[in-house]
């Protein structure tokens, strides 16, 4: 497939010069045309994997102007981590060959906040949200144990820990990672303004000297 990013390190820059497009209105809208649309029949080999918020104001191919067959992506809300997303995480960068995983978090993050009033209030939303809010608590706890308060500074935390935790339970992505084989980024997005900043990483992000 053309234009494959040739290691994590360049499959990260590819992903910050498309948000780059993105906040500066330059869309490329790369590989979206009919032609490509059936070349990609076959089979597929994206370069990233995306794991991010559901949050609908995250569109990742839109972030990141990219298109069919570029990411492989897997949302949650608040990007909390379950035996699926590790599973299917794990299919984009061992069967897949992804060598970047992205984790994609964003300032007011709702189920960060819900997480947050919980801990203070003690008290907790009913069904499988629940679940949601318990999954999140850990990372705000972590981040008021350092200092921080504020939801933002929390999400921050919170992405920092998906990372960690990634690698902690899955023996491939650490494997890969400890390799130089993947990446993981962990990057915050702001609402207003389209752009990401890192907060957390794992593995070659910079190109090797």
């Amino acid at each position: 497939m053309p234009n494959q990013p040739s290691s994590p390190a360049h499959a990260y820059e590819v992903m910050l010069e498309g948000n780059r497009r993105f906040v500066e209105n330059e869309f490329l809208h790369p590989n979206q045309d009919a032609d490509y649309r059936t070349s990609l029949a076959p089979g597929q080999r994206p370069f990233a994997v995306l794991f991010g918020c559901s949050d609908s104001r995250l569109a990742a191919e839109i972030i990141f102007d990219q298109g069919l067959g570029d990411l492989f992506v897997v949302r949650t809300a608040g990007h909390v981590i379950g035996a699926e997303v590790l599973g299917s995480i794990e299919y984009g960068v061992g069967v897949l060959g992804a060598s970047l995983v992205v984790i994609l978090g964003h300032d007011s993050c709702g189920a960060v906040t819900a997480a947050r009033e919980a801990c203070i209030e003690g008290t907790a939303p009913n069904g499988y949200i629940r679940d949601v809010v318990e999954r999140v608590t850990p990372s705000v706890l972590a981040a008021r144990a350092s200092g921080a308060t504020e939801v933002d500074d929390i999400v921050d935390v919170h992405i920092q820990r998906t990372g960690d935790l990634m690698l902690e339970r899955s023996a491939l992505l650490a494997n890969e990672v400890a390799a130089g084989r993947c990446a993981v980024a962990g990057l915050s997005y702001r609402l207003a303004d389209g752009t990401v900043r890192l907060v957390g990483s794992h593995g070659p992000l910079l190109p090797a000297d």
